[in-house]
């Protein structure tokens, strides 16, 4: 059984020969590029230059090689362009203020920041205003806020849409390729197109954008869901028309080379509760989720995958409700988030892809034993009867000791040859 085949057993709540395995697919179950040098180094594959694939989070390609040795189940097919709006080409070479030797795309211009940090620049723009900080002593961006004057009584839902135009002839040709040659792989695909994150507040401020129009605070986004809540919705209304006539384009390229496609990052959780009622999400967010989900299920064999962090126990049923096959990342140390409550409740209705181990303590703070611990207990709760896909509780984290990388991909591998796993 190949990767690919694994994974779609599991997404089909059936056991596999094995737990199947993701990094690398997404920009929510990536590896920071310091992990991923520390993981080579470890392997003692070729020493080379760590290519940055996704610069907001400093996340790093996972080659072939590190892939075979990590027992890597899946591949990810992503947009041409960053969250800082360049294309992921022309590499050049980068040294990270942690001392990392890198290789970055060819847009990626930087500036020394007041703090001592870095500023990056949309589309590698030096002229436009930057939209990224790495703090001094950090190891990825933040979002620079650029909110611009807007006329509360003329606001304009077209300026909040100027990321959402139609899907380009030469993306079709790249997602058409791309997923292609990673079918190729043996392993399962996971597309990112884009388009179907509604109020995606990593998006938001629009980092990719030059002169963002429209709502671009992040504070003043989430007051709008409250006090401009139908003018929210009608951004979500044009956006949901935009990506269902993208989403048949992708489709008529792509065809049955892609078996899972990421919709949402959207957080809606906390480490404690959520940033909105069941009321307003099943109001506000639900039926354009819906809508996505029905068609994509009515016109491919896609399993469809949603991204939400913290707290998120009370509106589980309503994604599920919405049509979503997999939710990620599965945050088990917040509230009402209890891995054997999740499986029980919901483990024949939804994928859990992720909730492996705990990257807030566990990983990054822990020993080597409490990581193998922890991973075991997960794989031992959320495996059996297929509907999990092991991956760690969001992106594995800079300064993560390599001794618990290891760990938890040696725990994997000691679980993949227990009794339980062959259940």
């Amino acid at each position: 059984m190949d990767g690919r085949k694994r994974v779609q057993t599991v997404l089909s709540h059936r056991d596999a020969d094995r737990l199947p395995m993701d990094f690398g697919s997404t920009a929510v179950t990536g590896v920071h590029v310091s992990c991923v040098g520390a993981l080579r180094d470890h392997f003692g594959l070729d020493p080379h230059p760590v290519k940055v694939i996704e610069p907001y989070q400093m996340l790093g390609l996972l080659e072939p090689d590190l892939i075979d040795a990590l027992g890597i189940d899946t591949g990810g097919v992503y947009p041409i362009k960053n969250l800082f709006g360049f294309r992921t080409q022309d590499w050049k070479p980068w040294r990270a203020p942690w001392g990392q030797d890198l290789e970055v795309p060819g847009d990626f211009n930087t500036a020394p920041a007041p703090d001592g940090g870095a500023l990056i620049y949309p589309e590698g723009d030096t002229s436009a205003p930057a939209s990224g900080h790495l703090p001094a002593g950090g190891f990825f961006f933040d979002s620079i806020v650029r909110q611009f004057a807007f006329d509360e009584e003329n606001l304009d839902v077209e300026d909040n849409l100027e990321e959402f135009g139609p899907v380009t002839d030469e993306d079709l040709r790249h997602f058409r390729d791309a997923a292609a040659a990673m079918a190729q792989t043996g392993r399962a695909v996971v597309a990112t197109f884009g388009g179907t994150a509604f109020g995606d507040i990593a998006l938001v401020p629009a980092p990719f954008l030059k002169r963002p129009r429209g709502i671009r605070d992040i504070e003043e986004w989430y007051v709008s869901v409250s006090i401009r809540s139908d003018f929210v919705r009608r951004i979500f209304e044009r956006q949901c028309e935009i990506a269902l006539a993208n989403l048949e384009k992708i489709a008529a390229v792509v065809g049955d080379n892609v078996d899972v496609a990421f919709i949402c990052g959207t957080d809606f959780g906390t480490q404690i509760s959520q940033f909105c009622s069941v009321d307003t999400f099943r109001e506000l967010w639900q039926p354009f989720y819906k809508a996505v989900n029905d068609w994509i299920h009515s016109h491919t064999a896609w399993k469809t995958f949603k991204h939400s962090c913290g707290a998120i126990r009370p509106l589980i049923p309503e994604m599920i409700s919405a049509g979503f096959d997999i939710i990620n990342p599965v945050q088990c140390s917040a509230t009402g988030m209890d891995p054997r409550a999740l499986k029980d409740d919901f483990g024949d209705q939804i994928t859990f892809w992720g909730g492996g181990v705990d990257t807030q303590k566990t990983l990054p703070f822990g020993t080597p034993g409490q990581v193998r611990a922890e991973v075991l207990e997960r794989c031992e709760i959320f495996a059996p009867g297929g509907g999990f896909v092991f991956n760690s509780i969001h992106n594995l984290q800079a300064r993560t000791p390599v001794a618990n990388l290891v760990a938890m991909f040696e725990a994997v591998r000691e679980f993949n040859g227990s009794p339980v796993a062959a259940r």
